[in-house]
């Protein structure tokens, strides 16, 4: 058996070394540039929830001001006021109503003359 000497021992585990050292450097280069990636994503990700969570709280905090006032000394006055689709005291409200199907702005004399018509 031949034996290499002492100096090409040397390099060879120099080599060897210096290879483990180039990989685990990529390694790890690799996996920061990922750890980069997916920490920016969360930030991202943190950035949008923060912003939906800062509107769904307005939202709250009106619905919340709006339920306090309605329950205080006054509020059904002011829901009262609110409402816009209340009729005006001096109205008067006609409801329409139709004894077949759908309802319709034609009065029960053309239609007659239009099942006559068109049989």
């Amino acid at each position: 058996m031949v034996y290499p000497s002492s100096d090409q021992q040397e390099k060879i585990c120099s080599a060897i070394g210096l290879s483990l050292k180039v990989g685990l450097s990529l390694v790890a280069a690799v996996s920061l540039v990922r750890l980069a990636g997916a920490y920016q994503e969360r930030l991202d990700r943190n950035g949008e929830i923060t912003a939906i969570l800062a509107i769904e709280q307005a939202k709250l905090n009106k619905a919340e001001d709006r339920f306090d006032r309605l329950f205080a000394t006054g509020g059904e006055q002011r829901l009262i006021r609110e409402q816009d689709q209340w009729i005006a005291p001096d109205r008067l409200r006609i409801v329409w109503e139709h004894s077949s199907g759908l309802p319709t702005v034609e009065p029960p004399a053309v239609k007659a003359i239009k099942a006559l018509v068109h049989p």
